[in-house]
């Protein structure tokens, strides 16, 4: 009973040590986790979001086009009401609208005077113009929304691609790590022999080099890794730091890696592109409706109050009051109301041209659109040549490295057993050194082969979906 109840003791420890353990691990990162972090932290991805918010309430603005002028103005004044006979232009407003009969001799009786007026003014037909702006405006929030599209688009693609680098930097490292951990234990074999007068010493020199050039790997790996870490970090909006990735999937070939996917009309980039050429055709409709009068309907009322009475012309000069009230007591009042045009005859002349830059803008912007179509038709048909290749390394890989790791186990018993130099052994650890390099490298290019394939046919599920 007493075995039995320490044996029951020892292992309730060792689950608990094992579940602390678990615990204990970081959690890796996956890729889909990594790329919505970037989605939502990136700055780039934020500002085209204020983008749409300001297109929107632009669009609002622009509606609100539709409404009339109303305006209300009151003013009170104080002064003298001398008239002249002559000619005025009130250039630039800079001129007095004081009025009053026409005296004999300037005098400086003084009193006060007001005006209230109320005005609206409203443009109800102005062919179409009103219509096209808000077309317009809806053509830029339009842009806005394609922009974050294809940018997210993009974002993802880096995301996707960064974290693909850092993996296979992480596994380069642990490569480097191992033919370091393989140089030492082959220097241990190399220092005991030549202690044993079995090998001349310069085996050991030999060894040296070796640990000394396998630790040099190791370093530029980790110096490679630590920037692709970085690189992500940027890519997430997070700070930079040791990422533990998900390394599962990258030994196995994709499920869609031989699917027939082809660049289509909408990549988010041909679209935002689309979008470009949509804003300036409607530029193009906004600006032909300035070719046209604008009919307008107007009213106003007002009234008006002066200290100075009806007969100041002819009782001069006691008929006036400097009282404020009697000023700006509202004595008089006008209505109007009327249905008038403006059109400016040279304004064609000068919207013509103005059309005209803008559809050569459109034509511009067209010849981008094909030109970048073509491009993406090309890195369609070049993804699938890289799969090609890198479906053909990735299965001879393994042959590499199973006959490199042969030909070193070899080598190292020949050496051991003093029927071997120190050249072949090494030359041996160098190629299984490179065997695991190509490995990863392979593994890794066949992801990224599927990534490209997505990038180019715009249509990122087909990578992200694997997971």
């Amino acid at each position: 009973m007493f075995r039995i109840l320490s044996f029951a003791f020892l292992l309730f420890g060792f689950i608990i040590l094992q579940a602390q353990v678990l615990v204990a691990q970081p959690k890796p990162l996956t890729v889909k986790v990594a790329v919505e972090t970037g989605v939502a932290n990136y700055g780039s991805i934020k500002a085209r979001l204020n983008n749409i918010k300001g297109s929107k309430a632009a669009l609002l603005g622009t509606r609100r086009e539709y409404l009339p002028d109303l305006n209300i103005s009151a003013q009170q004044d104080y002064g003298t009401i001398n008239g002249q006979s002559g000619p005025l232009y009130g250039f630039r407003g800079l001129s007095a609208s004081s009025g009053g009969p026409s005296l004999e001799s300037q005098n400086w009786n003084s009193a006060f005077g007001a005006l209230y007026l109320a005005n609206i003014n409203w443009d109800f037909f102005s062919f179409g113009r009103i219509r096209e702006r808000i077309n317009a405006a809806k053509a830029l929030l339009a842009r806005d929304e394609t922009d974050i599209e294809q940018e997210i688009f993009q974002h993802e693609i880096r995301v996707a691609a960064a974290y693909l680098n850092l993996l296979a930097a992480q596994r380069l490292t642990r490569s480097q790590q191992n033919n370091l951990d393989r140089a030492s234990r082959l220097r241990d074999v190399v220092v005991a022999r030549t202690k044993n007068g079995l090998n001349p010493g310069v085996d050991s020199s030999q060894a040296n080099a070796e640990i000394s050039s396998a630790k040099i790997s190791l370093v530029r790996a980790k110096d490679y890794e630590q920037e692709q870490a970085s690189q992500l970090a940027q890519f997430m909006g997070i700070v930079a730091q040791d990422f533990v990735l998900d390394s599962v999937f990258i030994s196995r070939i994709p499920v869609s890696i031989f699917d027939s996917v082809h660049a289509d009309n909408n990549h988010p980039a041909l679209n935002y592109y689309k979008s470009l050429i949509n804003v300036s055709d409607q530029q193009v409709k906004y600006l032909r409706t300035f070719n046209y009068p604008s009919f307008s309907l107007f009213t106003v009322i007002q009234s008006r109050g002066s200290g100075f009475d009806y007969n100041y012309g002819q009782q001069f000069p006691t008929a006036y009051s400097k009282s404020y009230l009697d000023g700006t007591k509202p004595a008089r009042s006008n209505y109007l109301a009327g249905v008038g045009f403006i059109w400016n005859l040279t304004t064609p002349l000068r919207v013509q041209q103005q059309v005209q830059t803008q559809r050569y803008n459109s034509l511009a912007l067209k010849d981008e659109y094909n030109q970048a179509a073509q491009q993406y038709q090309n890195q369609a048909l070049l993804a699938t040549n890289k799969i090609k290749n890198a479906m053909e390394n990735y299965l001879e890989a393994p042959i590499q490295v199973k006959a490199a790791g042969d030909a070193y186990l070899q080598k190292s018993v020949l050496y051991k057993n003093g029927l071997s130099n120190i050249v072949d052994i090494t030359q041996a650890l160098y190629t299984l050194n490179r065997a695991e390099t190509d490995r990863v490298i392979a593994y890794s290019n066949v992801w990224q082969a599927l990534l490209l394939k997505a990038a180019a046919t715009g249509n990122f599920g087909i990578f992200i979906n694997e997971f």
